[in-house]
Formats: C-alpha cells, structure tokens, sequence
C-alpha cells in the first residue's frame, strides 16, 4: 500500500484580480501551492502529482524535484481534474489517494496524517477533511447519518435545512484507490455550476454501499484562499508559525 496525492492547481482565481495563475499567488514570501506541497510532503506521501492547466508551464516551473504535472486543458471542475490527475499515477487497488486544492496554504502534514488515520481506522472508501464554522456561507454542507457521511451539498444546490449545517468541506479528501475510478465516470453535471463536482463523488460511495468518513480539523487550517482580502489573515498565521 502507498499514499498518492492528487493536488488541484489548474484554474485562474479570478477573483484574485490579477494575472497570476491562482496556485502562484505570493503568500508569506513563496507561492501557495508550496505550503500545500510541503504539507503533502509532511505526511510522507510517495508520489504527488499537480494537475496544472491556467499556466501550466509557470506552475511546472516552481514544482519541486519528484513532483510531476497533468494537464487540465479545459477546466471541467474539480471531478474532471481529479480523472486528469488519477491518469498520471499508478496505483493499485489498496493504495490511498489524497486529493485537495492547492489554495490551502495553512493545511499541515499532521491534519493529513490525521486524516489517513481516521481513513484507515473507518476501514472508509473516502474521508473527508471538515470544519465546523459559526456562519459556513457558501462552502458545502457536509451531511451524516449514524457518524457517517451520507453526502456532500454544495450551497448552491443546497435546501434551507441542509443550509443550517456547520459542518462543511474542505476539499480535502483521501480515497481508497479501489473505488474512486468507477465513482468517477458515475458523475454528471446536473448542478447549478454545470459542472463535474467531485463532492458527488460522495454520493455515489454511499450509495453503493460503502462508507464515507469524515475528520474534523481546526477551522484555521481549512481556509482557503478565494481573494486578495485573505491573503493578509493567512500569511499572519504563517508567520506565527
């Protein structure tokens, strides 16, 4: 058994005002997506692969040694990069995938290794990295039933009740390699973004039978970066750190 990591880095961040693929955005003084790979690299991951695609070859450029690059060459969601991703590693059926943004600069390699240990004692298809938040806006509502995940529900698709759940996604996941290829080609676009969510990915482990677990994380290291505005909360607890 091994441990793979898929890291998501294709897309633009246009709300990041500028021209910069998102992944390359200076945070405390190096790209974000170095924090996330150093984090990845802390949880002794033994092979990473950046799915790259607004900038491909700037975003190569930066990777360190042992790291690869699969392209996205139409950003189709997060569903799509992860098939993207999953193309370029070699894995065998009992091997662990982590798969997660490459705008989490504050994510450690602890909460990782935190995380596989909660997959592995759930004896899980996937688990879910989550945070519980006071006011969790727009991110996706994590919903369980007996302890475990029963789905993931994007704010924009979500109802008033399932609204009203503190427990949200980090898009941070770790999947038992086995099942997740099949799960893929199960997801469709029928969603407000037209797009292949990976979240739904959720869905369709459960109702197959399988368990999905969840890891609660302290609400810090689940912040991700969506605009310049945060930029300047993360870097102070670089800093700290």
């Amino acid at each position: 058994m091994a441990v793979k990591a898929i890291v998501l880095g294709a897309g633009k961040g246009t709300r990041m005002k500028t021209d910069l693929a998102k992944v390359l955005y200076p945070v405390a003084g190096r790209p974000m997506l170095l924090w996330v790979l150093e984090a990845v690299a802390a949880a002794a991951v033994d092979e990473t692969v950046v799915v790259v695609g607004h900038q491909a070859d700037a975003v190569r450029d930066i990777l360190p040694d042992g790291v690869t690059a699969a392209l996205q060459a139409e950003q189709l969601g997060t569903g799509h990069a992860t098939v993207v991703g999953l193309a370029a590693l070699e894995t065998d059926p009992d091997d662990e995938i982590i798969v997660m943004p490459g705008d989490m600069p504050l994510v450690t390699g602890a909460t990782l290794r935190s995380l596989l240990d909660t997959h592995r004692s759930a004896a899980a298809a996937a688990t879910l990295l989550t945070v519980e938040l006071d006011e969790p806006s727009a991110y996706g509502r994590v919903i369980r039933e007996d302890g475990a995940v029963s789905a993931v529900v994007e704010a924009k698709d979500a109802t008033p009740q399932q609204l009203a759940v503190s427990e949200v996604n980090t898009s941070v996941y770790v999947f038992t390699a086995e099942y997740l290829p099949q799960a893929l080609e199960e997801i469709d676009t029928d969603n407000a973004q037209g797009e292949y969510y990976l979240t739904d990915v959720v869905g369709i482990l459960v109702g197959s039978g399988h368990t999905v677990a969840g890891h609660v994380c302290d609400p810090e290291e689940g912040l991700g970066i969506n605009s310049v505005d945060q930029v300047g909360g993360v870097e102070r607890v670089l800093l700290q750190r």
